[in-house]
């Protein structure tokens, strides 16, 4: 399993969010930076690399600043693994967190 240990508090914009994920998890150059694109990219990672797990620390502050990003993040998470085993595949990613 690649473990991850996501900076909630760096999180703060849709920008960095993206910025974020296109760098740690080399994204292509044509990523989308929208969730359908963040959907696409991270499961090609995890059919690739495995499973991740994302810790999200300070997800409370992430949470409060801006809950729309949470509330993808955690959706997209469930939606990326919705797919991987609605074919009886395994889950991709492992999302934890204390918000």
């Amino acid at each position: 399993m690649n473990r991850f240990s996501v900076d909630g508090k760096a999180l703060g914009d849709w920008a960095k969010f993206h910025d974020y994920f296109a760098s740690e998890f080399g994204f292509p150059g044509y990523y989308g930076r929208n969730m359908n694109a963040w959907n696409d990219c991270m499961s090609d990672y995890c059919y690739e690399h495995g499973i991740v797990s994302l810790r999200i620390d300070d997800a409370g502050a992430l949470k409060e600043r801006n809950p729309e990003i949470f509330a993808a993040l955690v959706e997209c998470s469930a939606f990326i693994n919705w797919r991987a085993t609605k074919e009886g595949g395994d889950p991709l990613i492992v999302l934890s967190y204390c918000a």
